[in-house]
């Protein structure tokens, strides 16, 4: 990867070590606050079982992980295991590991698993109409942001905490940031793509991550760490913008929930989530 290197198709690079292990980074532009981007790790893992699959118009449909501690940038290392290579189905086991020197043994470095995931490799839908979709982006967000809607950067009240802007477009409608009059659950909506290159499958699968927590909309605002996210590709995204809408079903005291919505500027469905957090303190 090009140190420095915004791009994010340099963020995802890996170089294979042999045994189904991959080396790689985790950049320093792709994160939240210093915190690497939970949404990029996982596109790491599903780059890593698509690179070890390597079979062509196969492509991570499901990508399930568990988030076992937040790894800083650096470098880090990733390891598939092939659980099954099936006629239409396949399943790849990863982790993403990264060093950290022991307590009793300073000089010692150990690999610590950062992200497990269990990912489903098959053919997404084909560029044919749906027998049937329910789609509430459409009526909501228009295919290009709207004029005077301002990207994440120098000046914006964002800047400082979403690095991601570095290296993609962002462009959140932060009037529906707020707490609804009505008292139902916050609907975020945001504009995002990479800068330099189309957005991929890889790109979806992190815009399935890309809003902030929910739970802003009840006034709790700081660090609400991902426990488990669950991304379902549907179809491979155009070129252009992708609309990401965020909601929620129960934010507990303890745990929320956060469903994505990712819409291609065609209008079509390319990426669903659903996660698991903690409620900020504060």
């Amino acid at each position: 990867m090009m140190a420095g290197s915004t791009l994010f198709t340099d963020a995802m690079a890996l170089t294979p070590a042999g045994d189904g292990v991959y080396h790689g980074v985790l950049n320093e532009h792709w994160t939240i606050g210093p915190k690497v981007h939970g949404g990029a790790m996982l596109a790491l893992c599903a780059n890593a079982a698509r690179t070890e699959f390597d079979e062509p118009g196969v492509e991570p449909i499901a990508v399930s992980g568990s988030f076992l501690w937040a790894p800083d940038p650096g470098p880090m290392e990733v390891v598939t295991t092939v659980r099954k290579r099936g006629r239409r189905v396949s399943l790849i086991d990863v982790e993403l590991r990264q060093g950290v020197r022991t307590r009793d043994e300073r000089s010692r470095v150990e690999q610590r698993v950062a992200l497990r995931a269990a990912i489903t490799m098959g053919t997404p839908e084909h560029h044919v109409p749906p027998l049937l979709s329910v789609n509430p982006v459409i009526p909501l967000m228009t295919p290009e942001p709207p004029p005077g809607l301002e990207p994440i950067g120098p000046g914006h009240s964002m800047a400082d905490i979403v690095h991601l802007a570095h290296g993609c477009d962002i462009r959140p409608s932060l009037t529906s940031f707020s707490r609804r009059a009505d008292g139902g659950m916050p609907v975020i909506e945001y504009w995002v793509r990479p800068k330099g290159v189309a957005p991929d499958v890889l790109f979806a699968l992190l815009c399935g991550d890309v809003s902030a927590p929910v739970t802003f909309g009840v006034n709790r605002f700081g660090w609400a760490p991902t426990v488990q996210l669950t991304a379902f590709l549907r179809a491979l995204p155009a070129d252009g913008w992708l609309r990401v809408m965020c909601t929620a079903t129960q934010i507990g005291q303890d745990w929320f929930d956060e469903d994505h919505i990712v819409v291609d500027c065609e209008g079509r469905i390319i990426v669903q989530t659903r996660q698991l957090a903690l409620v900020p303190t504060g």
